[in-house]
């Protein structure tokens, strides 16, 4: 069957060379594959359906539907304000603040292009009429919402959880210290390029316009808070969690800043629903191919072969990064996560590599694949918001990948800076 396997492969990457969609390629390769070997059809539909009976996959929608809530209620624009004020005053300034209102907006929203799309004009245009130069500040921009999948709640943390059967609530603890890590970097970054290119400053206004700033965004602040502390502390699950935080959207936007209005509701549900759906079609299509590749022994097949060619876990995990920035360059970082997670995760699994240090590090590859040329889905989101070609931003993202990189590189050879968290709060 291995063979037959590797044969189904190749129709399905010349389907997807042909144009047909992804999910749709990968279900013809699941349905080619239980012909072929004799077996009933009636076994992929019976597979899909498995895979999305899935209590954590809940939270996913509810996440994609408290994104599209807080930016149509223009949530991000009292984070960026207070951002601004907190930090905006250094050299540099307004990237500074681009970089902290990411991270706070990470905390909200898991997704590396909601917040490119949700923060991104106010930051840009902050940037610009600054002086700094369009690609400059497009290239900050896209560097920082790296952040928002990595910082807790993480939409593909939830998949990865779901598809490894690994704790969501431990890969949410282990996302804190390398998300705050990849927001210094990037500031530590502004700071060496911020003098050669005349970055300014905003004036400081005192703190005073930091506590106005803080006081009018206050509840808009809170909300990582209130996830974030509701998860950890056990009043809430992960997946209770992407309920509580649509709830919380609906409250902001409706009673608190009353920027949300009713007839804007069907129009977000609509995206909710679209981009939902192409979530659950990659999910179960991935979950019927992942059983045909499980018993055609594909994964034990790699895995014994992997071990006995790469003797040192390092090197497996350094092998894994440069597989997972390739592939992430070319392949949606979720349909990536459901086609390899059934080879990689069980060959870490034999090195004795943590699933959750091995989560984030595929989830960290993956996403800096949103924003490395030449298929960069946010690459593509910011150069639109800027006014700029695609060419110019991606020669403009590249020195910004290097701290990221750097970042990367630390919690593939430092397995505390993931597992120390997660120990802490939840125990071994």
């Amino acid at each position: 069957m291995t063979q037959l396997i590797f044969t189904i492969a190749g129709i399905w990457f010349a389907a997807i060379l042909i144009g047909m969609p992804l999910y749709a390629s990968m279900g013809l390769a699941a349905f080619a594959f239980v012909h072929f070997a004799g077996l009933s059809d009636s076994i992929v539909p019976q597979k899909m359906t498995q895979a999305m009976n899935s209590f954590p996959l809940v939270a996913a929608p509810l996440f994609i539907l408290m994104g599209n809530l807080l930016g149509a209620a223009k949530i991000t624009d009292r984070i960026v304000a207070f951002a601004s004020a907190v930090i905006g005053w250094l050299r540099g300034g307004y990237a500074h603040a681009s970089i902290l209102a990411s991270m706070i907006f990470a905390g909200m929203v898991g997704s590396a292009v909601a917040d490119a799309a949700g923060s991104g004009a106010i930051e840009i245009r902050s940037m610009r009429r600054a002086g700094y130069k369009p690609e400059t500040a497009a290239a900050i921009t896209a560097a920082a919402a790296t952040i928002g999948p990595i910082i807790p709640p993480s939409l593909p943390m939830v998949i990865y959880g779901v598809t490894a059967d690994v704790s969501v609530g431990r890969l949410f603890l282990a996302g804190v210290i390398p998300g705050v890590l990849m927001g210094l970097s990037l500031m530590t970054m502004v700071a060496l390029v911020a003098r050669r290119e005349g970055m300014a400053g905003k004036p400081f206004l005192g703190f005073g316009e930091i506590w106005r700033t803080f006081r009018e965004g206050f509840w808009a602040l809170m909300a990582p808070v209130v996830l974030l502390g509701g998860m950890f502390s056990g009043y809430f699950t992960p997946t209770e969690a992407a309920a509580v935080a649509t709830l919380y959207a609906l409250f902001l936007g409706f009673v608190v800043y009353r920027t949300l209005e009713v007839k804007q509701l069907p129009a977000i549900l609509e995206d909710t629903a679209e981009t939902m759906g192409l979530v659950a079609a990659l999910v179960m299509v991935a979950g019927a191919l992942g059983w045909c590749m499980s018993i055609s022994r594909v994964p034990q097949t790699i895995t014994p072969a992997l071990v006995s060619t790469i003797k040192d876990p390092l090197v497996f995990l350094i092998v894994c990064n440069i597989v997972l920035l390739i592939v992430g360059c070319f392949m949606e970082a979720l349909a990536a996560m459901l086609l390899l997670i059934p080879i990689m995760v069980p060959a870490a699994h034999s090195f004795g590599i943590d699933p959750v240090q091995f989560g984030l590090i595929m989830v960290f590859n993956l996403i800096l694949g949103t924003i490395h040329p030449p298929i960069g889905v946010v690459l593509f989101v910011v150069s639109r918001i800027a006014g700029i070609s695609f060419e110019t931003m991606s020669r403009a993202i590249l020195p910004w990948l290097v701290p990221l990189l750097v970042v990367l590189a630390l919690i593939t050879v430092w397995p505390p800076l993931t597992l120390w968290l997660p120990k802490l709060v939840m125990g071994r």
